[in-house]
C-alpha cells in the first residue's frame, strides 16, 4: 500500500457548484511532460484557491458491477455514483454525493452536499433525507432503476486544480492516483494500490468551449495525446484480473 507524498491543502466544503456540464479530455503524462506543460502554462492559467488537495471518491454499484462494466463498454451514455470528499472524512464532515453522466463527449455532473450516514441510507433505499429540487429527483431516479447498491471501489488522489486567467478553461493534474476495494470507509485512510508509475499523473482538461490555441500547441509540442482512461474502470480491470488468476491456480 502507497501513501500520499504530498501535502494538500483543504477544499472548502462549501463549494457551491453543484450542476456542471463540460467536454472532460483525459491525457496521462510523464514527470518530463508534467514539467513542459506547467512551463508552457505560466502567464496563461494559475492554481485555485484549493492548491493541492487529496480527493477521495468512494464508487457505488450494483453486485455484479452493472455500472462498470456498462462503462468499459464506451457507450455513447454511461453514469456513475460517488460519494467524493475532499482529505480524510469525518463522521460529521461534510460530503457530496455525485450522480455523473456522460453522453456524446460531454460530462453532466449532478451533486448534493450530505453527510455519511446519510449517504449510507441513501444507497440502502431510504432517499427521505434528501433535500428536495431536481438534483434530488434525479438521485432517486438512479437509486430506483438500478435497485440494489454497494460500496464497491475507493478512488484517491492528489489533485492541483488551475484555472485560466480570463475564460472557462480549468485543467487539474492528479497525481499519485490510487485504490483500494476493502477497508470502503473514507474516514479510515488516504492509502492506496497505484494506479500508475510512479511519477505519472493524469490530465484532465475541462472545457465548455474551443480549447485555446496556445494550449494545443504546448500538447502537440510535449507528445501529449488524448488517452482513454477511467480510474474506477483500471481498478476494476485489475481486480477482474486477479481473480481470473487466482480461479486458474
Amino acid at each position: 500500500m502507497m501513501q500520499s507524498a504530498f501535502a494538500p491543502t483543504t477544499v472548502n466544503a462549501e463549494n457551491p457548484i453543484a450542476v456542471m456540464q463540460r467536454v472532460e479530455m483525459k491525457y496521462i503524462l510523464s514527470r518530463t511532460q508534467i514539467e513542459q506543460l506547467l512551463r508552457a502554462m505560466e502567464g496563461h492559467m494559475h492554481e485555485d484557491q484549493f492548491g493541492l488537495t487529496t480527493i477521495a471518491s468512494l464508487y457505488y454499484d450494483t453486485p455484479n458491477y452493472r455500472l462498470i462494466r456498462a462503462s468499459i463498454e464506451k457507450p455513447d451514455f454511461k453514469e456513475k455514483l460517488r460519494l467524493r470528499t475532499y482529505g480524510r472524512a469525518t463522521k460529521n464532515s461534510p460530503v457530496f454525493l455525485e450522480l455523473k453522466r456522460k453522453c456524446c463527449g460531454t460530462v453532466y455532473k449532478r451533486r448534493i452536499k450530505t453527510t455519511l450516514d446519510e449517504a449510507a441510507r441513501f444507497v440502502r433505499g431510504d432517499t427521505s433525507g434528501l433535500p428536495d429540487g431536481q438534483i434530488s429527483r434525479e438521485l432517486k431516479s438512479f437509486r430506483c432503476h438500478y435497485g440494489t447498491l454497494q460500496p464497491s471501489c475507493l478512488i484517491i488522489y492528489d489533485r492541483t486544480a488551475y484555472v485560466e486567467t480570463d475564460g472557462d478553461l480549468r485543467l487539474t493534474i492528479d497525481r499519485n492516483p490510487r485504490y483500494r476495494t476493502e477497508n470502503l470507509d473514507l474516514t479510515r485512510s488516504m492509502e492506496g494500490t497505484p494506479l500508475l508509475e510512479e511519477g505519472s499523473a493524469i490530465l484532465e482538461i475541462k472545457v465548455q468551449s474551443a480549447m485555446p490555441l496556445w494550449l494545443s500547441l504546448a500538447l502537440s509540442e510535449a507528445g501529449i495525446y488524448k488517452a482513454s482512461f477511467s480510474k474506477y474502470g483500471e481498478a476494476y480491470r485489475r481486480e477482474l484480473a486477479k481473480r481470473v488468476l487466482r480461479s486458474a491456480s
